[in-house]
């Protein structure tokens, strides 16, 4: 396993702790662009081939904390005895929680991924005071969930041990939560990480200084964003400097049209990033392709760098 560089300490200046504090609806001065070339990485060879069809999904809640921090972490995964299965660590948003975006989750699973996504101590809809700053903590939480789950691998009678793949990961997030997966490869960059998904986030707090090995990363956001702009969401996907995409919604807003089933944005968020899941955790060559199709025109745009 890959070694994880240990979090940075104090992610943040006093003045950004302020731009935080402002709200994530404002957009920052779009940052140049990185033109420096990244080496692409080499597509994985499976552990095991991408299953083929939808898997039945079962859940689990592990009882996690850090220090003072509890974590709980739902954590939806294939009800197969094959394995092992890439792993995707998924942070809620602002006010959020885990159960909110079981319909993405369990999609994800059902296609041959451990998906867990804690609950944040702090910015949670039970959380203690709903802090928006505290996001600035939740790379090293999720950093600390990955300890924990990945350790579940290689512990005699876990029901998981064995059908972890721990060296295929990958980080994911919504709104807040995509601001924590920005940290997680910027600010606290998490060497085990393979790949990224972005969903209506920003780097607001976490910086755009992108280090360590390339890991593709996808952006999903929507054009009608109110709460964290699209131009935030493009700023931050402009400075990746490893291969990237970015998928734009143009009638999309923060979060129904994503991650909420009943609409043809939905569908095309949901075919885009399992794919791409696919293609950099299991080197599934037809995924791959299937990204090269354009989506169904008036519903996303698809920028292809990858």
């Amino acid at each position: 396993m890959r070694v994880r560089r240990p979090a940075v300490a104090g992610l943040l200046t006093a003045g950004l702790v302020g731009a935080l504090l402002a709200g994530c609806g404002s957009a920052p001065t779009p940052p140049p662009v990185f033109n420096t070339p990244a080496s692409v990485p080499p597509t994985p060879a499976p552990g095991r081939a991408a299953p083929a069809g939808q898997l039945d999904v079962a859940t689990r809640t592990l009882d996690l904390a850090r220090g003072d921090r509890p974590l709980p972490v739902t954590v939806w995964y294939p009800a197969d005895d094959a394995g092992p299965f890439p792993v995707v660590l998924f942070s809620h948003g602002l006010g959020g929680e885990p159960a909110d975006y079981q319909a993405v989750l369990a999609q994800w699973a059902a296609a041959g991924f451990v998906v867990a996504a804690p609950t944040y101590p702090f910015t949670s809809q039970g959380g203690s005071g709903g802090n928006a700053l505290d996001v600035l903590n939740q790379p090293a939480d999720a950093s600390h969930v990955l300890d924990e789950l990945l350790a579940l691998d290689g512990r005699d009678g876990d029901e998981f041990a064995g059908r972890l793949d721990v060296e295929r990961v990958a980080a994911a997030g919504h709104s807040a939560g995509g601001i924590t997966t920005v940290g997680l490869f910027t600010a606290a960059r998490d060497e085990r990480l393979d790949a990224g998904v972005v969903l209506a986030g920003s780097a607001l707090g976490v910086g755009t200084a992108f280090s360590g090995a390339a890991a593709p990363q996808l952006f999903i956001h929507g054009e009608l964003d109110e709460v964290v702009s699209y131009a935030s969401g493009k700023a931050a996907y402009d400075r990746v400097p490893w291969p990237k995409a970015m998928l734009s919604l143009p009638d999309g807003d923060h979060g129904q049209s994503l991650l909420r089933p009943g609409n043809p944005a939905y569908d095309v968020v949901i075919a885009t990033s399992t794919d791409f899941l696919r293609w950099t955790l299991y080197g599934d060559g037809a995924a791959r392709e299937r990204l090269t199709e354009a989506p169904p025109a008036g519903v996303a745009v698809f920028d292809d760098q990858l």
